[in-house]
């Protein structure tokens, strides 16, 4: 399976939530995801993509993603259940479609009470308005992912594009779809091995981040991405 192969079939929030893993699996790759761009971006941390904050509320974590070009993603893990949203400013169903701003139809209709408060969080705000397109969540004692009633045409999108290296897969296939986006924005060869062993949530070695960026220092690395939670193996 190649990069552009890898979740090309998701064009809506419909085609994301039965690719989406369980919350506490998403979880753990979205931290891996931050953890292979502190490496790759060392000397650049200002352009990582990924982020993760482990304590970024009372218990909740705070995955997101920010491409730099006007799209981005969040995912807050908490008690309640988890709730995501992305926003794709090019897609049909972007609130500037029309004035003033508003959601796309159903967007957020059946959202759980215990998770109500997300939309209206101040860091998802954009002028005091919850910019998105996509919208899903996993409650607390649900047996899968959800979404909101919303329709689309066939060839109209909400921005699910955004979510591709969160969908299911193997090992393998993320990181040959993270490794071939790395290498168009760093313009070099990224070790498919080395990305693996990151997704896959092993401990971080000195080979694998000299693998990924030989000139990062292990020592720094390894601190920033042990304060993320993720297991470290330290150097001898």
């Amino acid at each position: 399976m190649t990069a552009d192969d890898h979740a090309a079939d998701i064009e809506t929030v419909h085609d994301l939530i039965p690719r989406l893993p369980d919350p506490a699996a998403l979880l753990a790759h979205c931290k891996a995801l931050a953890v292979l761009d502190i490496i790759l971006q060392r000397d650049y941390p200002q352009f990582r993509d990924h982020a993760f904050a482990p304590h970024w509320g009372d218990g909740v974590a705070l995955a997101s993603m920010d491409n730099g070009g006007g799209d981005l993603y969040a995912i807050a893990f908490g008690p309640e259940g988890t709730f995501l949203y992305g926003f794709d400013h090019e897609c049909v169903a972007t609130p500037w479609r029309e004035e003033p701003r508003a959601h796309w139809p159903g967007l957020l209709d059946g959202l759980p009470a215990a998770l109500a408060a997300y939309p209206a969080e101040d860091a998802f705000l954009f002028d005091g308005f919850f910019d998105a397109t996509l919208c899903a969540w996993h409650a607390g004692g649900a047996a899968g992912w959800e979404c909101g009633p919303v329709e689309f045409d066939e060839d109209e999108t909400d921005g699910a594009w955004l979510f591709r290296l969160l969908a299911d897969g193997s090992v393998e296939a993320r990181a040959e779809a993270y490794a071939a986006d790395a290498e168009d924005y760093l313009e070099r060869a990224v070790d498919r091995a080395a990305v693996a062993s990151v997704l896959a949530g092993e401990p971080l070695t000195a080979p694998v981040v000299a693998a990924l960026s030989p000139s990062a220092g292990f020592a720094e690395v390894a601190a920033e991405v042990a304060a993320l939670g993720f297991p470290v193996v330290e150097a001898r």
